[in-house]
């Protein structure tokens, strides 16, 4: 929570500071709802509240479809986005829904709150041949490496092939445990968004580049206190998601030509090319652990492309 969110949570009369409070403890044991979706619609419900104040309001049946209205517009002089105002509609709906089902309001004033359709557009993707390239390149080390940092070369290795190999996100990569890895069928015990557990298949140069690690690599970095965490930082701790966005964002830009990618930018080349080999969308949707196939369809566009270029190099009447 920024030092702006905190104070104006602060200064919140209790008759909207008590429902606020229900409601995030709704969203983190009843939804269980990760820490970072919890802060951004916490910090958009609070700007809610805030400019109801503003307004003369001091109890949340002061709250209604005008005030929310005019808080969105002020956010979109203030230069939301699209995607910034979708979210905060979200937000903002999510609260009067749990009002009005808690008895706190005779009403749920959001239900007619309407706000634009984020743009839902595919970042760049490896083509094939990149992606080998971004997994195969070698990570240099210098003549006097110690077996730290030749660890270290493992472990990164690691991390690029089973992010492309898995499609799995960052959050997912990190959290993966020793005993999530069923190394006789390839496959990967991950617990996605919503806690929801899902297994996922990896190929066999992430099974070579696991092996290596896991004999020669994880062993040098581990701790008394490093746990049952498969990946693992300098320190012996779990490994730092953003230590992962360097590692990939460096074999990216090893590779002449590829487009300058982050983990999940691994993770759409992943989903673009299974697609393009002939998987159907359900099967994606079930690798990539969306809980809607409308996600997973943001893919066919790419997919869609190609066969427009294969029809007007194969077709006769093209």
């Amino acid at each position: 929570m920024t030092g702006r969110t905190a104070a104006q949570r602060a200064a919140l009369p209790p008759a909207l500071a008590e429902p606020l409070d229900a409601w995030v403890e709704h969203l983190t044991a009843g939804r269980d709802l990760s820490a970072h979706t919890v802060r951004a619609y916490t910090g958009d419900v609070v700007s809610v509240l805030d400019h109801l104040v503003r307004r003369g309001g001091t109890q949340v049946t002061d709250l209604d479809l005008g005030t929310l209205r005019s808080w969105l517009a002020l956010g979109r002089t203030r230069g939301d986005g699209r995607s910034t105002t979708a979210r905060r509609a979200a937000s903002a709906r999510s609260f009067t829904a749990h009002l009005r089902r808690t008895g706190a309001t005779p009403e749920d004033v959001g239900l007619r709150l309407a706000s634009p359709r984020a743009h839902r557009t595919l970042p760049e993707v490896l083509t094939a041949d990149q992606a080998r390239a971004v997994a195969e390149t070698p990570r240099p080390l210098p003549e006097d490496a110690g077996p730290e940092q030749a660890a270290v070369a493992l472990r990164d290795a690691l991390v690029v092939d089973l992010l492309y190999a898995s499609g799995i996100r960052v959050a997912e990569l990190v959290g993966l445990d020793l005993d999530d890895v069923d190394h006789g069928r390839r496959l990967l015990r991950v617990l996605g968004k919503g806690r929801k557990e899902r297994s996922v298949p990896f190929g066999v140069p992430a099974e070579r580049a696991l092996r290596a690690w896991l004999s020669d690599g994880r062993p040098v970095l581990a701790r008394e206190g490093s746990g049952p965490a498969l990946l693992l930082g300098l320190r012996g701790g779990r490994l730092d998601p953003r230590e992962v966005r360097r590692v990939v964002h460096a074999a990216t830009a090893a590779v002449p030509g590829a487009p300058d990618l982050g983990p999940h930018g691994l993770r759409h080349s992943a989903a673009t090319h299974v697609l393009e080999g002939g998987a159907d969308l359900r099967s994606v949707q079930e690798l990539l652990g969306h809980a809607s196939l409308a996600t997973t369809q943001i893919y066919t566009h790419v997919t869609v492309d190609r066969l427009r270029a294969v029809h007007a190099a194969a077709h006769p009447r093209a």
